[in-house]
């Protein structure tokens, strides 16, 4: 079997629990044995990318049709079929359990796999209402284990890059972000920028929330968001512009996986209007994903599921609850603003989340 191995550090961006001195890289090798929840296309894709993870063994699957669960099994190498999702949180050789069922079932499926007393990697969205993630939270502390919402957007090393670039005020005070997805993608790209701290003072949404649609956030300080919500099928940019009072970043299609961001920070503001129509200088920034990741007809780059794994792994070695790419704060306040939204067109049920 070939060995695992990460990429180069020259083709990464140092992790946000690495680079704050939470964990050490070195414990992507840290041994976890990964039980899969679901056998549907995001359950494939996971297992493809996060197999790669130095220390990721894929040892259980479980379906709610026990000839999917060993179809599944046999098809990616996956140790072991259980019958029920009862039998395979119950395995006492099994450290982690991957929720990747439908949205309606994570809040018991979640619950199942904790008062198993198993760590959970839930697919996002991680719950139907911000109550019920609370009360996931609050048995993942009861029964001391890691409940991490999988909101994978986070863990791409230009997603990092960028929270870097914001946070250490590269870009100024953001001002604006404009992002175009869905409700759930292009929300996290503002509360990144503008933190858990900042709720809407006001939210306008117009159109259907699964497309075409958009909604306007406001907040203090005359600070803004505009996000537009796609329709399928059409050909939509999917960029995300942050833009400050000294500069801006651009995250580069697509951009809610990205593996490029643009960075402009010009000597002063704004730089065509003050310099002569010059432009702002930039700087292009590329983080390729591992070469070594094999994945027949993936979704857009879906390997980067591995980043989160590793993430995960090096936090577990670590002894911490949460990674701080995504922690529980912020996932109750990407929640909350994104139900928000959807209550203002409760007549669109229909909101790709």
């Amino acid at each position: 079997m070939k060995k695992k191995v990460a990429p180069p550090p020259a083709l990464s961006f140092t992790p946000r629990d690495v680079s704050l001195g939470l964990t050490r890289a070195e414990d992507v090798v840290f041994p976890l044995r990964w039980g899969i929840m679901g056998t549907g296309e995001i359950s494939r894709q996971f297992v493809c990318a996060s197999r790669e993870c130095a220390g990721a063994t894929m040892a259980a699957v479980a379906s709610r049709s026990a000839d999917n669960a060993h179809a599944f099994a046999a098809a990616h190498s996956v140790d072991k079929a259980y019958d029920t999702y009862e039998d395979m949180v119950a395995a006492p050789d099994l450290d982690i359990v991957y929720v990747g069922t439908p949205d309606t079932v994570h809040k018991e499926h979640c619950l199942m796999a904790i008062g198993a007393r198993k760590h959970v990697l839930c697919e996002k969205a991680l719950a139907t209402s911000v109550t019920d993630a609370e009360e996931m939270y609050a048995a993942a502390e009861r029964h001391d284990v890691l409940l991490q919402d999988g909101v994978w957007s986070r863990f791409f090393p230009a997603m990092e890059h960028a929270r870097h670039l914001i946070q250490e005020g590269a870009i100024g005070d953001v001002v604006m972000v404009q992002a175009d997805f869905d409700a759930l993608y292009t929300t996290q790209a503002v509360t990144m920028a503008y933190g858990v701290d900042a709720k809407p003072t006001d939210i306008k949404v117009s159109g259907m929330m699964g497309g075409p649609g958009g909604a306007i956030l406001e907040f203090e300080n005359n600070r803004y968001a505009v996000l537009t919500f796609i329709a399928y099928p059409s050909e939509f940019p999917e960029v995300f512009e942050i833009t400050g009072t000294k500069g801006r970043i651009t995250l580069e299609q697509p951009a809610h996986c990205p593996t490029a961001l643009t960075v402009r920070i010009p000597p002063v503001t704004p730089s065509r209007y003050m310099g002569g129509n010059t432009p702002s200088p930039l700087q292009r920034f590329e983080y390729p994903l591992p070469d070594s990741i094999r994945m027949p007809r993936p979704f857009p780059n879906q390997q980067g599921f591995y980043y989160m794994t590793e993430a995960i792994h090096r936090c577990l070695a670590a002894g911490l609850r949460e990674c701080p790419q995504f922690n529980r704060a912020e996932s109750l306040h990407l929640l909350e603003v994104v139900h928000a939204i959807k209550s203002l067109r409760a007549d669109n049920p229909d909101l790709a989340m």
